[in-house]
Formats: C-alpha cells, sequence, structure tokens
C-alpha cells in the first residue's frame, strides 16, 4: 500500500452549529455549507477539511441516522488518498490479513469517492479513500 495523501479531514459532532461556528466565526475559515455539513474543499496542505454531523457519518457508515452502541462513536474522521479505487480494495484486503476489522470494506459513495472505513484504536473514523477528483490536475 502507498498513501499519496491526506484525502480529508473533518470533525464529528453532535452539535454541528456549535461546531461550525468555530471554525466559522472564531478562526475565520472560508467554509461553505451543504445541509448540515460544512467544509473547504482544496484547504491549503490538505484537500479537504468539514464539520461531519455523527448522523451523516452514521448514514454514511452503517446506512441510518443512529451510530450503533456496539461501534466506538468517533469524534473525527480522517482519510487516506490511495492511488486508485483497485488500490483502495487491495489494501483492504491486506489490513483484514494483518487483523483489521473494517465498518465497510470498499465501496463507491453516491458522489464518487471510493472509500473503505474502520475505527482507530483512538476512536478515529479512519477512511482508504479514492477521490477522483483529487487525481484530475496529475492527468
Amino acid at each position: 500500500m502507498e498513501i499519496t495523501s491526506i484525502a480529508g479531514f473533518a470533525t464529528i459532532t453532535k452539535q454541528p452549529d456549535s461546531s461550525a461556528a468555530l471554525y466559522l466565526q472564531t478562526l475565520g475559515l472560508p467554509l461553505e455549507q451543504q445541509d448540515d455539513y460544512y467544509f473547504m474543499d482544496r484547504f491549503p496542505g490538505a484537500h479537504h477539511f468539514g464539520v461531519w454531523p455523527l448522523t451523516m457519518a452514521a448514514r454514511s457508515c452503517f446506512g441510518q441516522d443512529e451510530w450503533p452502541q456496539n461501534v466506538p462513536e468517533p469524534n473525527a474522521t480522517i482519510e487516506f488518498e490511495l492511488a486508485d479505487a483497485a488500490a483502495v480494495a487491495a489494501a483492504v484486503e491486506e489490513m483484514k490479513a494483518k487483523g483489521q476489522d473494517f465498518i465497510h470494506e470498499a465501496r463507491t459513495e453516491p458522489w464518487g469517492q471510493t472509500v473503505a472505513r474502520f475505527i482507530s484504536p483512538e476512536g478515529v473514523l479512519i477512511g482508504l479513500s479514492y477521490a477522483p477528483w483529487l487525481h484530475e490536475e496529475k492527468e
């Protein structure tokens, strides 16, 4: 596996309005809003930063609004970008062979990103990702 960059980082919050206020008003970040999700693409030094409501993270990972009680509730997410969608699937197999459990294996989200997710020992939601739009400049 060869990680090429951090694809994205977002806090996960039960209080999206308060969290967004910190980043928008206190820190002055120029975040865009889409529904309850605040974000900034092409963040200097990273490709993406966001404030992701826990309900949206639960929908993306489990297809439901509630985070399952039997899975540690994350307070952040970080995604590691890989070369292509096949590399995400291969990384999942590589990590499973080493004993890693996944919330979900490689799948393509409605917005076109291929991602597999698991929870780190410290409770961070980790994604192995291929976001095609991050590779357009290279092509």
